[in-house]
């Protein structure tokens, strides 16, 4: 039985772990930790978790836990990860994996150092749905791989408290939704790029709520990554990818259970379809059982966790966006 910690009374547990455990028999919620001990026991006790801790450290330190998630903001993601790492814990960190390239990087030194896991919680790539995307491609349905699009834009209304309109908490569209947007292009070009150009769009906060970028890998592959929270923005999450002999359009790669296609294109040839699977969540937590019970190397995470921080770095550099120390 694998013995999970949450880090953070967060919004997003719920349906990506609280749940998935839940529909599961070899893994168990043991402890929850939040900032404030009321809003911790209320938590725990909506979501049926049988233990909180009086810190985060305090959690981190438990010797009946294997598995800590950290769905603190991502200011917290590299302090507590690295020291829930050399306690002996694997990790399960959110997403965007660190504040910048240089956090990532002292993370994953932490997990190479101890022995212990690092999963940076990209669930859409455990969905049977990119699989099959990366399939085609890397297969030759489309021939060559020539140009990529990417986006993924909700709106996100400002508001106070709202952490991801507050940079020094790792908020902004790049951040907290983007990264997502480049993590679709870096894994079906399965090499890392280099920023031709980026512009962003300020709130007053100095949060980006939109961010556009062109990249450019090598074999002359290009990609164009759009991001936006801006309070008129419609939910988009949308992947094109072109070929010298087709184009293939993957419609909510993030969320295929809730609706999805894949398009292909060659010549006078289309095929619409769908990828059987289930909730993501369900599918990530399966890799991180099958990781911990079998010490296979995670998909995400390490090195990947890595590049995708400097790539957004090197996107913020060239829009000329400060970002927190």
């Amino acid at each position: 039985m694998i013995r999970i910690g949450i880090l953070g009374a967060a919004r997003i547990a719920p349906n990506a772990l609280i749940k998935p455990v839940k529909r599961r028999n070899d893994c168990e919620i043991v402890c929850v930790a939040a900032r404030d001990g009321a809003r911790g026991r209320a938590y725990a006790d909506e979501h049926g978790i049988p233990e909180i801790a009086e810190s985060y450290e305090a959690l981190i330190a438990r010797p009946d836990i294997d598995l800590i998630y950290n769905a603190l903001p991502p200011n917290r993601h590299a302090d507590l990860t690295i020291a829930a790492l050399e306690a002996g814990k694997a990790v399960l960190c959110e997403k965007p994996f660190a504040m910048n390239a240089a956090e990532a990087r002292a993370m994953v030194e932490a997990s190479m150092r101890t022995g212990r896991p690092l999963i940076e919680a990209f669930h859409y790539r455990y969905h049977p749905m990119f699989g099959e995307v990366l399939a085609q491609v890397r297969d030759g349905a489309i021939g060559k791989l020539c140009a990529i699009r990417s986006e993924f834009s909700v709106a996100i209304k400002y508001r106070p408290g709202e952490l991801r309109h507050d940079p020094a908490l790792g908020g902004g569209a790049l951040m907290d939704l983007g990264c997502y947007a480049l993590h679709w292009a870096r894994a079906v070009a399965g090499t890392e790029p280099q920023v031709v150009s980026a512009s962003a769009r300020l709130s007053p906060h100095g949060a980006d709520l939109t961010t556009s970028a062109k990249l450019a890998f090598p074999d002359g592959v290009t990609a164009l990554v759009r991001t936006s929270m801006a309070e008129s923005q419609r939910f988009k999450a949308l992947l094109a990818i072109q070929g010298t002999q087709g184009t293939l359009i993957a419609r909510n790669p993030l969320h295929p259970s809730m609706g999805h296609s894949i398009t292909l294109r060659r010549g006078l040839s289309i095929r619409r379809y769908t990828v059987p699977g289930g909730v993501t969540f369900d599918h990530q937590l399966a890799h991180v059982v099958g990781v911990l019970e079998t010490d296979a190397p995670p998909l995400t995470g390490g090195a990947d966790g890595v590049a995708n921080m400097a790539l957004i770095d090197a996107v913020y550099a060239a829009a000329g966006v400060a970002r927190p120390i």
